[in-house]
Parts: structure tokens; sequence; C-alpha cells
């Protein structure tokens, strides 16, 4: 077999058509859109994650199968699919127009294959393992590791042998609650990215970073758990069946949710339900939301002489529900800062209740979407104005609402 040349493709503004909708297309769009590609998705159905980055206008989905003149303008393909005769169909038009073709079912009938990647800060490491993706992940968690800890051996013993280097040492059967952070794949915990490149099964949230999602071992089942916000949904006890079934079969399973499992993120339920099961569990914290989103806009939720506390509220509930927890009445009264979490569907009614009881109309607040990704946007306004200002830019989720004068009390960068 001859030897691929190495490249380093600059797709951005390029048209990249995935053909598939499914796990394979989740876990390599990401990437795509990393790279400031013009993504085509060629699909019938797809996952809810790839829903939601084409209700973002992120990419266009065009929901039907393949035809040839959708490769029109294209410089790449990524074939997603598992259908053999669709994908050489794919390859054949491809070929025809001398377009580089990536095929997930068949490394030797693709023109082109996908490395194994890590990234850490400006570098990119792109390794080939001669089609052998085991042994380029091996490389390439080795050289992760170096990069992260900056000490040690590039290649152990165990990597030139080709044996991976993370191979679980535990006993089958068990759950990480891994938090991924609030966005950007760097905020993961080295101890979260390391069970995921262990895992066997990864059932994943629409809030973690995708490009996490580009970096799994060969194999992996990919599990889509994605809560679209007022939307399709798996229900709650769908996930923890499928943590508890996946566990008891042998499995090492990661749930990966994004900011941290314990805030708001139903870890708990999930938790109780393995070990309802006999499956040993780990949980692993990640940065929330909640002070990263705040931190990335140049806002601390605490500052000397400013506010002394800071509160965690989740707006998912109305304030005037029966179902709602929160005594808005006594947040209103309170000097400190108060941040909201999956509130803007109902901000509207959460600053109307609010002022009513007493917060000033002019106090500071900043509404924060997509924090620490390329789509970060910041918008400020006052407590009185900002669920008008929200509606009037086009906020959406995921978003984190700050109120308080430390809002104002750094300038903007």
């Amino acid at each position: 077999m001859t030897s691929p040349y190495p490249l380093g493709l600059r797709l951005a503004g390029r048209r990249v058509v995935v053909v598939g909708g499914g796990a394979v297309a989740t876990r390599r769009v990401p990437a795509l859109l990393d790279a400031g590609a013009d993504v085509l998705l060629v699909a019938p159905e797809i996952s809810p994650a790839l829903q939601a980055h084409a209700d973002a206008d992120r990419l266009r989905w065009i929901p039907r199968r393949f035809h040839p003149d959708d490769l029109d303008d294209a410089w790449l393909v990524h074939v997603a699919i598992d259908d053999p005769d669709a994908a050489a169909a794919v390859s054949a038009a491809a070929a025809q127009r001398r377009i580089f073709c990536v095929r997930a079912d068949d490394r030797e009938a693709a023109t082109a294959w996908t490395p194994a990647v890590t990234r850490h800060g400006p570098v990119t490491v792109a390794v080939l393992g001669g089609g052998d993706p085991r042994r380029a992940m091996t490389v390439r968690d080795a050289i992760r590791t170096l990069l992260r800890e900056r000490k040690g051996t590039l290649l152990t013993p165990a990597v030139e042998q080709g044996t991976p280097v993370n191979t679980p040492t535990g006993a089958p059967g068990r759950v990480a609650l891994v938090g991924a952070g609030p966005g950007d794949p760097e905020l993961v915990t080295v101890r979260g990215w390391r069970l995921l490149t262990e895992a066997d099964v990864v059932v994943a949230d629409r809030l973690v970073p995708g490009l996490l999602l580009d970096e799994l071992r060969t194999g992996v089942e990919l599990v889509d758990a994605s809560k679209i916000p007022y939307g399709p949904a798996r229900t709650q006890e769908e996930i923890n069946r499928i943590l508890v079934d996946r566990a008891l079969a042998g499995a090492f399973v990661v749930r990966l949710k994004g900011g941290d499992p314990y805030v708001f993120g139903r870890g708990g339920e999930e938790l109780l339900a393995c070990a309802a099961a006999g499956v040993p569990v780990t949980v692993v914290p990640g940065v929330t939301s909640s002070i990263a989103a705040p931190a990335a806009a140049g806002i601390p939720v605490t500052h000397r002489a400013v506010a002394h506390e800071f509160t965690v509220v989740s707006g998912h509930v109305a304030p005037d529900s029966a179902a709602s927890l929160v005594r808005w009445d006594a947040l209103a009264a309170l000097r400190g800062t108060l941040v909201i979490l999956m509130g803007l569907k109902n901000l509207p009614a959460i600053t109307a209740t609010l002022l009513r009881h007493g917060r000033p109309a002019d106090t500071p607040a900043a509404v924060v979407q997509e924090a620490t990704t390329g789509a970060q946007r910041t918008l400020r306004s006052t407590l009185g104005e900002v669920a008008g200002d929200v509606a009037a830019a086009g906020v959406r989720p995921p978003a984190v609402v700050v109120v308080g004068d430390v809002v104002g009390v750094l300038p903007s960068l």
C-alpha cells in the first residue's frame, strides 16, 4: 500500500458535503464547523445535535437521500452512512468530479482518511496509522499527554507495540458522570478527558463540546441524548435505562454532560438509577457555565466591595408556576449577584417578578450566549429592559443571565 500524503485543509468558506445524519456525522461535523467549512448535510433524518446546528444556521440540511448534484461546488465529501451501496454511489459521484471522499464504512474505498486529532491551543496534531485507527489513536493519545503534562517520553514501550496507553484498568460495567464544561473543549478536566478516551459507550448531551466527540476512539458507541429546549427529547428515564443496560452488559459508560453533572444536570438522578442497579459510578465535576459564562464575558460573579455572594437559579420553570421551588421574592431582596440558567423563555416573567418585589429597574444585567465558544456574544442591559433587548437582538439558548452590579465593575475588553 502506498503511503498517504498528509495535508492541512483550509476549509473556511468552502463547501463540504456530509452524507448521513447519525452518530458518525454527529462526531465529524463539529470539526468541520470549527474549520469554518460551508457544511451541506444530506440525510432523510438527522440527530438532535445536528438538528441544533441546522436550527442555528451553522449548516444547511437537505432532508432527503443523496443525489450526485449535491456535490456541485464541493471541495470534500464525508460519507457517514452504513449502506455500502449508497456509500459507493457517493464515492463514484465524488470520483467523477475529482472530489476527495472520506468513507466511514470502508477506509480502503476512500480517497481520503480522517486522522486521529488532538488540539493544544494553536497546535493541531493529526496522526495517520497506516490504515489502523487504533494505532493512530494510541500515538495521538501519547502526544496529547505530552503536550498537556510537558513531561515524560513521547512513546512508551506500550505505544511502540501498538497497545493503547489508556486501556481501562478497573472492572468492566461502570459509569462515569463527566462534566464537559461550558463549551470550549479545552475546559474539560484532564480526568474527564482521560475517561472519555477509555469509554466503550458515550452518552452525550447537546451542550457538550462537539470537538470532544471527534476525538473518541474507534468503535465507541455514541448515544445522542440531546435535549433540545422545548423540543423533542429523550426522557430522563430512557437515559437512565441506557446507562444501566450498557453497564450491566459490561461496558464502561461515560455520561458526558455540559457544564457540571450536578448543576441542573440531573446527575443525581442518574447516580441513583445506577446505584439501584448495583452499577458503580464515578463523578467528575465540570466547569459550570454559571461562573464560566460571566467570566468569559468579563464579568466576575463576586468582587470586593461590590458583591459578597452570588446565587445560581434555574429559570426553566416560570415564577408563577406551582412547580417552581424558587423564592423569587427573597432573591429580589438580595444585594449580590443573581445568575439565571435556562431562563430565556421565561425572562420577561422573571424580570417582572424581581421588579415587583423591589429589585431596582436600573440594576445592571447581561446575557451571555454560547459562552467560551466561537459563537459567544454578550448583551448588556438593565433589569428593566433586558427581556425586551434579548428579544430584539434574537439571543438564543444556551445563554446565561447575570443580574447585579458586577456586570459593570470591569471595563469591557
